[in-house]
């Protein structure tokens, strides 16, 4: 009991190979960890390490919590969260640092598994094992997102997979991009219908605001050049990807739009947007 209760110190995160208990022991001992022969005979009572990375909880504790924590601690979990109308791009980007894996390898192995690069993977808060092998890194939050987005299309009468249901996530990604609020998303879902009946071209920044440019502000020397079919000033409809992370509100409102006539929508000052039906409105709003 007593050489149970010393004070043992290790790293709050360890990272065990596969093996047997006393393999384990000695690449513990490898990494300045003193076990000996008597651990690896309470190691066999208490049952086997877990292998790859675990979490301890502490750094300084009794040596018989440390043996304990040796086989039943779980991998320890970074947070990553991906925010609504949000770019792979950035999303990649945030993944490689918290997990320390390459940005390259991550975008090799995302870009296998969809046929979009948005749209994929519903916005909120992650928790990922540190340690996991790049190649599954996106596995769970691609199942539970498709879950999510085949239930949701389901409900709004639309088949998973299918054209119509991915020129609606399309559009709720625009709708995201440009809506200040959750209120006008419906609103903005409108306009843009209104647009497409009209045959105008739906002219939205929110649409350019795609991969590394999500932060970007669009100016005219961007819309002149950009030949991408996200540019909804040179190209009419809907770009056939998302531009960004969609959540569900955003989704709703682009198969629920609300019924407006309005063609034109502009920022005002109070962080909102003021809608107009007709161009000589827009341009009283624009100036104010």
């Amino acid at each position: 009991m007593f050489y149970l209760n010393s004070t043992f110190s290790a790293p709050e995160i360890l990272n065990l190979p596969k093996g047997s208990i006393r393999a384990i022991v000695s690449h513990l001992n490898s990494q300045n960890i003193a076990l000996n022969t008597l651990d690896v005979m309470i190691l066999r009572m208490m049952g086997k390490p877990q292998s790859g990375w675990i979490d301890l909880g502490e750094q300084k504790m009794s040596r018989g919590d440390f043996l304990y924590k040796l086989t039943v601690a779980k991998a320890p979990l970074k947070e990553v969260k991906l925010i609504p109308g949000e770019s792979m791009y950035f999303f990649i980007q945030q993944l490689s640092q918290t997990l320390d894996i390459p940005t390259q390898e991550l975008w090799r192995i995302y870009d296998e598994k969809v046929d979009c690069q948005e749209g994929n993977i519903l916005p909120q808060t992650y928790k990922i094992p540190y340690g996991i092998a790049p190649s599954r890194v996106f596995d769970w939050m691609l199942e539970y997102s498709q879950g999510e987005y085949a239930k949701l299309a389901e409900e709004l009468g639309y088949k998973p997979g299918s054209k119509e249901w991915r020129r609606v996530l399309s559009k709720a990604s625009i709708i995201q991009k440009e809506a200040a609020n959750t209120e006008e998303m419906p609103i903005i879902s409108a306009v843009i219908d209104n647009r497409i009946k009209k045959g105008m071209p739906l002219q939205m920044d929110g649409s350019l605001n795609y991969g590394q440019y999500s932060h970007q502000k669009i100016t005219p020397e961007r819309i002149r050049k950009d030949t991408s079919l996200f540019n909804t000033y040179m190209y009419k409809g809907i770009p056939p990807c998302p531009c960004g992370s969609i959540s569900v509100q955003a989704i709703k409102s682009a198969v629920l739009p609300k019924k407006v006539d309005y063609l034109y929508f502009v920022r005002n000052k109070n962080g909102v947007h003021s809608f107009s039906t007709t161009y000589q409105e827009h341009q009283k709003n624009f100036k104010k």
